[in-house]
């Protein structure tokens, strides 16, 4: 009994001089700190997944390529069917009236014609462009040979441009900002795209009767 009271003051006076006993002992995390924790994890997932942050961006600017070959595979057929010549509809004001003789018979995937980094939203599949918006802007009057570009994200307006003028928003305000201030792709008369800065990397003219109809 004796030797058993000794261990329990020994044990006693150890915690005590270890700091382990009353309000001051604790082990593992308080609860503050594991709200510090989540808090800190909440706000670099908000940073990273925000549509405005520059990663971000990257991500739904690769979809948005996925989106523009899509679509050319349906140009593609077209352009087959009709002598070498894309989509062409006289009088046409914006581009999806010129972009509705793809659907349905030749894609029925309307959901190509929606930018993933932009507000618009998807048209019903199958239906009909020239009654809803798209995201893309499109360069009416121009073949499989033109070696131009055939269709880009939303641009600022629907001028020719030079090399270094201003194409997409550099603001991450409208007009031209499907992907905010961080430029957009282009999609050529051969099927390649590329991804641009706000400020045209090559000429972007229109000859010979092309226009350049903005969503």
């Amino acid at each position: 009994m004796i030797r058993g009271q000794a261990i329990m003051r020994w044990t006693s006076d150890t915690a005590r001089r270890e700091g382990r006993t009353g309000p001051r002992y604790r082990c593992g995390f308080s609860m503050l700190e594991l709200l510090v924790t989540v808090a800190i994890i909440l706000i670099l997932t908000t940073l990273y997944w925000s549509p405005n942050s520059g990663s971000r961006q990257r991500s739904l600017q690769n979809s948005c390529q996925k989106n523009l070959q899509k679509v050319y595979i349906a140009l593609d057929v077209y352009a087959n069917d009709w002598g070498g010549r894309f989509p062409n509809v006289p009088g046409a004001q914006h581009s999806g009236e010129a972009l509705a003789l793809l659907v349905p018979k030749y894609t029925s995937d309307t959901a190509s014609f929606i930018c993933p980094g932009g507000h618009d939203s998807e048209p019903p599949a199958g239906g009909s462009l020239a009654k809803h918006k798209i995201s893309y802007a499109y360069y009416m009057g121009r073949g499989v040979d033109s070696g131009q570009v055939l269709m880009s994200d939303k641009q600022v307006d629907t001028k020719a441009k030079q090399a270094g003028q201003q194409v997409f928003s550099t603001t991450g305000k409208p007009p031209g900002n499907n992907h905010r201030k961080y430029g957009g792709n282009f999609l050529f008369c051969d099927g390649h795209v590329e991804l641009s800065p706000a400020a045209a990397a090559f000429p972007l003219p229109l000859t010979n009767g092309e226009v350049l109809l903005n969503p």
